[in-house]
């Protein structure tokens, strides 16, 4: 042996001694960027040859690891892995046969355990990286009609929407990432559907209850992602249908939101009864259940994306998301796969989480479409009449009531064995005494913001005999819900005056009445409170949300195998308000087949409104207080101007490029995310720069300018004048401030101007208006002067 060869041995040997391995495994998404011309057998040896590297050489090892391959839209695997294997493949090259032709040509023999494992784990790897990132199978939450009505669509299937046709719809295929469908909802019956488009990539995936028959004109595909799942969570575990099927409902709800068909009797219970439909009625739908009873795992949503990108949906609905803070794009498996959908001409429609606080907003990529939460003019009331005979009126969705008036306590005076007085007034389980609560009213407090904590408060008050709830809520005091006995949600001022009678009444006596609907009782919409807030925590220079609609209280199709067994359901959520944008965008998508997503984007936020039905500031729930653009992004959504909004800001799949590059990709990270030639040369240097229909500035130290492109897709000949709403503290200026355009398509370009005025607090608001007669084209300027001393929100 040669001395060279002996000196390899040993630093092979070296290396190897310093390499552990972990021996518990856990599923992992291995992310390669985009799609290259590789055939589909070709990948999934790549990717065996790739983890029988961290597998002693062994492929029947790699193989049984292995979870999915992702081959369609963009590149990349999943697998079972140990910590350190996931370490070792993150550094992995592209191809990394050429190091065993190097060793080859050097007529060096090795063991091919020690060699993988130890080059994996050596520098000779570092640089040459074609992974982009490893990271593990996180799990994502749920972001859990009249709707339409209010806001202008008429509710039949008409198709027309102010002299546009949208006919074509049928020819739009909206995707829908959630927990399967219900398909013999008659939101989804195929009357008078015509054939499926033939452009369509899809298909049936049979399973549990759901065969072939179980697809239509209508729902045109299903297919259903559980290896992630049992990947965390064991494939014993028991599910229902392991099938494209809904046993929850939540799936059935958002797509007969976005493109269910007109029924003339929904209702819940009696409640809201009438016809209802979905903001596309006709067009189609193609299912991807990847939520199960216990959430939503990145693996199986990055192998449904893959999927409705290669089957050829127009749209991706998505009422899911991670919690905040949100991580880095590419590291999240919604970001991973927005973009690439976006890339193949796909807009994703995402719903902005409902954590309520400032900065809590999700889903926060650029190329992602990304939706708040707000009222309509329809609430759920049950009526509370106390025995000083004020009647007092109370979010609830209980048709049940009481025959007479009962004693009204705190439940704070039914605390029983360990808890105390301030633990019982929450009606926490087994905390109320059944010898004080029985046959009463009890008043109990709530903090938190799940609807099953709610709903879980009016069993532990029946179980301890009490026959009625009132439930103080100051948080979310308008979400509605099903309790099991006569219960109504009140404010917390409201709340303090029945305690108070309570207090100074001998013998305080209550009613509660069953719910009913009511319309048109207060302002609306207002954003809800449970509806996740900017700036954006990622870049704060993108604005998100970027836009609100209905998510309170919504009423649609539901799952007959979930808690209930009913056909249509209310919810709440920004879970809900996501269809309705996505229904919306298929509606421009027909009328206007050749936009790209960032345009039908565009026409629908720059076409939004700011005022209520009574044409004054939109408010915010619980407070009251004037909303802003963190609340509802460019605003309330108007369906009835979104064909027609006279100029676009367009963006291309390189314009996204050039933001990476303006938060620090360079040229490697590029190509890894791209897998083409891109670079930075030429890109923008800040975020802000993006073409966005909106404007953030974050850190305005002086002045500052921003850029950006409208493209004329109104009419031809048409002069358009700039109104500048600056936002507090700010000057706002516009150069040019009109825009005359001579031919349909044409674009130009035109700067805002920033400069500090006085010193401001925090962000202050204002705006960009576009108009020429016909069209108002409105832009929210959203800025932040480093002078208030306040820093950059990182």
């Amino acid at each position: 042996m040669s001395s060279s060869s002996l000196f390899f041995y040993l630093f092979l040997a070296v290396l190897a001694a310093e390499t552990t391995f972990c021996f518990s495994s856990k599923a992992y998404v291995v992310y390669m960027g985009s799609k290259t011309g590789q055939e589909p057998e070709d990948v999934l040896k790549q990717h065996h040859q790739m983890l029988a590297a961290v597998h002693e050489g062994s492929i029947e090892k790699a193989q049984a690891s292995h979870i999915y391959s992702y081959k369609h839209g963009f590149r990349g695997f999943a697998a079972k892995l140990t910590q350190e294997q996931a370490s070792q493949i993150s550094s992995m090259p592209l191809n990394f046969f050429f190091l065993f032709e190097t060793i080859r040509i050097s007529n060096i023999q090795i063991n091919g355990f020690l060699l993988l494992t130890t080059l994996l784990c050596s520098k000779l790897w570092q640089g040459m990286s074609g992974v982009v990132s490893v990271f593990p199978n996180y799990k994502r939450k749920l972001h859990t009609t009249h709707s339409w009505d209010f806001m202008g669509l008429e509710k039949d299937e008409t198709m027309e929407i102010l002299g546009q046709s949208t006919k074509n719809q049928a020819n739009i295929i909206v995707g829908f990432i959630d927990t399967g469908i219900w398909p013999e909802s008659p939101s989804f019956r195929d009357t008078d559907m015509p054939a499926v488009p033939p452009s369509w990539r899809g298909h049936c995936q049979l399973g549990e209850t759901f065969n072939a028959s179980s697809c239509n004109r209508k729902v045109i595909g299903a297919r259903y992602y559980m290896s992630g799942f049992e990947a965390e969570e064991g494939s014993d575990k028991k599910v229902s249908f392991r099938s494209p099927r809904d046993s929850t409902g939540h799936g059935s709800h958002t797509a007969s939101t976005a493109a269910g068909r007109y029924v003339s009797n929904m209702s819940y219970k009696g409640l809201a009864a009438g016809g209802a439909r979905g903001g596309a009625p006709r067009a189609r739908i193609a299912v991807y259940k990847t939520c199960w009873d216990s959430g939503c795992y990145d693996v199986d949503l990055l192998a449904a994306f893959d999927d409705a990108i290669r089957d050829g949906v127009h749209i991706i609905s998505l009422s899911l998301g991670p919690e905040a803070p949100q991580g880095e794009y590419f590291n999240d498996a919604i970001s991973v796969g927005s973009f690439h959908a976006a890339r193949h001409g796909v807009l994703v429609v995402a719903s902005a989480g409902n954590e309520g606080t400032p900065g809590s907003a999700t889903n926060l990529a650029p190329w992602i479409f990304t939706v708040a939460a707000s009222s309509t003019d329809r609430d759920f009331t049950s009526d509370v009449v106390l025995g000083n005979g004020v009647n007092i009126s109370g979010e609830s969705l209980s048709i049940l009531e009481m025959n007479a008036s009962k004693r009204i306590i705190s439940a704070a005076d039914a605390f029983d064995g360990y808890f105390t007085p301030y633990q019982s007034s929450y009606c926490v389980d087994s905390s109320l005494n059944k010898t004080k609560a029985r046959g009463k009213v009890l008043v109990c407090r709530h903090i938190e913001s799940s609807s099953e904590s709610k709903l879980a408060k009016s069993r532990v008050v029946k179980e301890a005999g009490g026959v009625g709830m009132i439930l103080i809520d100051e948080t979310d005091k308008d979400v509605a819900i099903p309790f099991v006995i006569p219960s109504a949600i009140v404010g917390r001022r409201t709340g303090e005056h029945i305690l108070s009678y309570i207090n100074r009444t001998r013998k305080p006596m209550a009613r509660i009445f069953a719910a009913k609907t009511v319309l048109g009782t207060r302002p609306a919409p207002r954003t809800a409170a449970f509806s996740s807030k900017g700036p954006n925590s990622l870049n704060p220079e993108i604005l998100k949300p970027d836009i609100t609609a209905p998510g309170l209280n919504i009423l649609a199709a539901w799952s007959p195998a979930a808690v209930g067994k009913m056909k249509f359901n209310i919810i709440s959520g920004t879970s809900m308000s996501c269809p309705h944008v996505s229904g919306i965008a298929a509606l421009v998508k027909a009328v206007h087949p050749s936009w790209s997503p960032s345009a039908i984007k565009s026409a629908i936020m720059t076409t939004a409104t700011i005022l209520d039905k009574q044409h004054k500031p939109i408010r915010r729930d619980p407070d009251g207080r004037r909303a802003n653009a963190f609340d509802y992004g460019s605003g309330f959504v108007n369906p009835t101007r979104v064909l027609d909004p006279g100029l676009v800001y367009d963006s291309q799949p390189e314009d996204y490029i050039d933001f990476l590059c303006s938060i620090g990709y360079d040229k490697r990270s590029l190509h890894l995310v791209t897998g083409d030639n891109s670079t930075c040369d030429g890109a923008f240097k800040k975020p802000s720069s993006l073409n966005y229909p909106s404007i953030a500035v974050p850190n305005l130290e002086d002045n500052f300018s921003v850029t950006r492109v409208v493209t004329n897709v109104g009419e031809a000949r048409s002069v358009y004048k700039s109104v500048v709403v600056s936002p507090a503290g700010v000057n706002v200026t516009v150069v040019p401030d009109r825009l005359i355009f001579g031919r349909i398509g044409q674009k130009i370009k035109f700067t805002l101007n920033f400069k500090v005025a006085a010193p401001s607090k925090g962000y202050t608001f204002g705006f960009l208006s576009w108009k020429n007669g016909r069209s108002q084209v409105t832009t929210p300027i959203v800025v932040r002067a480093s002078s208030s001393g306040f820093g950059l929100v990182r």
